[in-house]
């Protein structure tokens, strides 16, 4: 289970390198949440200026992902650019990516399993 957590200053909470999956060395993140026993977390998640990653993604947990800065390009589907303000629900087992990132991109993003 995710602990509780009040309001608090999000900058000082440290970005850490992405150092593993598609994104890795060119992908930062900030735990904001995390549920040990499932893996469910949010976080804020930035790709660096000119990240591109070259898989197509599927999981088995449903990811919300909101842009909050710059813009992602879905070269899967003919580089349909989304930016910021752009939001996608994503349920187990739905195709998206890969994805390129030209001017970089800032993401909140949940991560959860459904109880189905």
């Amino acid at each position: 289970m995710k602990q509780e957590s009040e309001f608090h200053l999000l900058g000082k909470l440290e970005w850490k390198q992405v150092t593993a999956g598609i994104s890795a060395g060119k992908a930062w993140e900030k735990i904001l949440s995390w549920d040990p026993d499932t893996g469910a977390h949010s976080r804020l998640y930035m790709l660096e200026p000119g990240c591109e990653t070259n898989s197509v993604l599927t999981h088995d947990f449903w990811e919300e992902v909101y842009i909050l800065e710059g813009s992602l390009v879905d070269t899967r589907l003919g580089n349909v650019e989304f930016a910021a303000g752009s939001y996608a629900c994503r349920p187990p087992g739905m195709v998206h990516g890969p994805y390129k990132a030209p001017g970089g991109c800032k993401t909140f993003e949940v991560r959860y399993y459904s109880r189905d």
